[in-house]
């Protein structure tokens, strides 16, 4: 399985950066290697997710309160997002419904 992060998860990742950068230094760096982590087990793993939100699958990160919304398309798992569970429900489906 492939794995490709669209423009729009990059985002995603960078804006998480952000935030856990300033609660602390290197806690960003440490949240990218976490979340890197997590993006590449779906080499194994794609597809075995619960799907939410128009047939995305979810992958909980194991170490932030975030997911990865990803769909598979021929052999590529293709992230869409990576979005802060912390966020209302309604907010997470507006920000996938335009992915």
């Amino acid at each position: 399985m492939k794995i490709e992060i669209l423009s729009s998860a990059q985002e995603d990742l960078l804006e998480g950066y952000a935030f856990y950068e300033k609660q602390a230094e290197k806690l960003g760096a440490y949240f990218l290697d976490s979340l890197f982590s997590d993006i590449d087990s779906l080499v194994i793993n794609a597809g075995v997710h619960q799907r939410y939100f128009n047939n995305y699958y979810r992958l909980l990160s194991k170490r932030f309160p975030f997911a990865i919304y990803y769909q598979i398309e021929n052999q590529t798992a293709r992230i869409y997002a990576v979005l802060d569970c912390r966020k209302n429900p309604s907010w997470l489906r507006k920000k996938l419904k335009f992915q």
